[in-house]
């Protein structure tokens, strides 16, 4: 299965630079490490018309998001909002490390966009992020007038382990747990912790995310709890009913196939679902858009799905 040119040169820089396994590393390194390499591969950031950070009461204290507005709006447009949650196998990533494409987002669907910082592993294990994505979720429908925001036009997103605590604040928005959200957007998302898949156990050296990395981040997160649907949505009873889906997957990626079982799943109990499929592409290439010049199509694509979703029928916005 062949690379796009441009994700091989990604992978051949990584390469020639010797960067260790994450699996071989504490979390503080990888940490560490996560922040050096997007410093190198983020391009530079939208302007937008408003970003700033502030805190919402979480479980155990407060959490820190960041509230952005897309350029050529105004503070007192009511807009759609997308509720983001960050990837990095709920150990690493942060704010910053997905401010890049939380910018193209808001501006790209005309839409406002929180970005989510929950708790992270191993200081906060399962179903720590859950929590406080649920409430960050919450929050966002009980302040809707102030934020400048249509509460009937609320979606969630994420990559990676953002996408699965995306997927799962749309099971608790069909059960009632939370209101109703209006699309959801999956990027690679993890689905299924147990890793049963042939994708979860054959994807070797030679790409960032392997299997045993993912394994590393699962053994930092879920502890144990790997069935529990919280953890893994594709083991939800039922998705039918969950909002319109957007699924993007690529093939050199351990979740791909999870990812692309999710899309079918919800496919066939009756969700309306778009699934994107970059036969190229490794996991996380959405944010290498300095050197991976499909990362900006991919992004660009999501955002148009996003767009279409929450706006109306109408004249072009």
């Amino acid at each position: 299965m062949a690379f796009d040119p441009d994700t091989k040169a990604v992978l051949d820089m990584i390469r020639a630079a010797g960067r260790p396994p994450m699996e071989t590393l504490s979390p503080t390194e990888a940490r560490a490490a996560f922040d050096a390499g997007r410093k190198i591969l983020l391009p530079p950031p939208e302007d937008v018309a408003e970003c700033r950070d502030t805190t919402v009461p979480g479980p155990l204290g407060p959490i820190k998001v960041r509230l952005y507005r897309p350029a050529g709006s105004a503070a007192a447009d009511v807009l759609p909002v997308l509720v983001y949650f960050h990837g990095g196998g709920w150990v690493v990533g942060d704010l910053d490390s997905h401010d890049v494409a939380c910018r193209r987002y808001a501006n790209g669907a005309r839409c406002r966009v929180i970005s989510v910082d929950y708790r992270m592993a191993p200081e906060h294990v399962f179903p720590a992020a859950v929590d406080d994505s649920a409430a960050v979720t919450q929050w966002t429908f009980d302040n809707a007038a102030e934020l400048g925001v249509d509460p009937t036009k609320i979606a969630v997103g994420g990559d990676s382990a953002g996408g699965n605590l995306a997927a799962v604040m749309a099971v608790m928005a069909r059960d009632g747990t939370l209101p109703k959200l209006a699309f959801q957007l999956l990027i690679y998302p993890a689905t299924d912790l147990t890793m049963t898949t042939v994708s979860s156990t054959t994807i070797g050296p030679g790409v960032l995310l392997t299997s045993a990395t993912m394994k590393w981040f699962i053994d930092h997160y879920a502890k144990g709890q790997e069935t529990d649907w919280r953890a893994s949505p594709l083991r939800a009873t039922s998705l039918a009913d969950v909002a319109p889906a957007l699924v993007l997957t690529c093939t050199h990626d351990p979740l791909r196939d999870e990812g692309i079982e999710y899309a079918k799943r919800l496919e066939r109990e009756g969700v309306r679902v778009v699934h994107l499929h970059y036969s190229d592409q490794i996991h996380g290439f959405v944010g290498m858009g300095r050197v991976i010049r499909a990362a900006g199509l991919a992004i660009d694509q999501m955002a148009a799905a996003l767009k279409l979703a929450l706006w109306p029928p109408g004249p072009p916005v």
